[in-house]
């Protein structure tokens, strides 16, 4: 047997006051890790009709966005609702060393799987260093430097 919560009430009128159906885009839950010569980029798309997945990439700048539709139902007294609708977005600025031409995404049991692969230039590469001595001794040593590539995440 359910027992009245007053303070259940007071949650759901300032939820309803504070929250603003029009307010704008919202954010996906995302993961990003590298593996080896790519960037995976996983995003928590449930519920979406993997048709409203819209991803784009101008730039340096990967958009993905999604809209979410739930059914309108006549003459229905909710209880709670708490799945929300509309538009989610999230971008990220790519760094210099991504091969954005190969970019590709796939969607399965509501996860996103976005590949972001590094550009052959920004990889790892031996580079020769020649002995400008007499002996003429040459050897070869690891091209060294930082992330080839930087994501950095940005909200909107």
């Amino acid at each position: 047997m359910a027992s009245y919560n007053p303070f259940r009430d007071v949650e759901r009128i300032a939820d309803a006051l504070l929250s603003d159906p029009l307010r704008g885009p919202r954010q996906m839950p995302m993961d990003l890790y590298r593996d080896g010569d790519h960037y995976l980029l996983t995003a928590d798309l449930p519920g979406m009709d993997p048709g409203s997945v819209d991803i784009d990439v101008d730039g340096q700048l990967l958009t993905i966005r999604a809209e979410r539709t739930l059914p309108e139902a006549e003459h229905v007294k909710w209880i709670t609702r708490e799945r929300t609708a509309g538009s989610f977005l999230r971008q990220l600025s790519l760094g210099q060393g991504i091969d954005t031409e190969r970019i590709s995404a796939s969607y399965d049991n509501g996860v996103l799987c976005v590949t972001i692969p590094v550009s052959e230039r920004a990889k790892p590469r031996k580079v020769e260093v020649r002995s400008t001595s007499t002996a003429g001794a040459t050897s070869t040593i690891q091209a060294s430097g930082s992330s080839p590539a930087q994501l950095e995440n940005s909200s909107s």
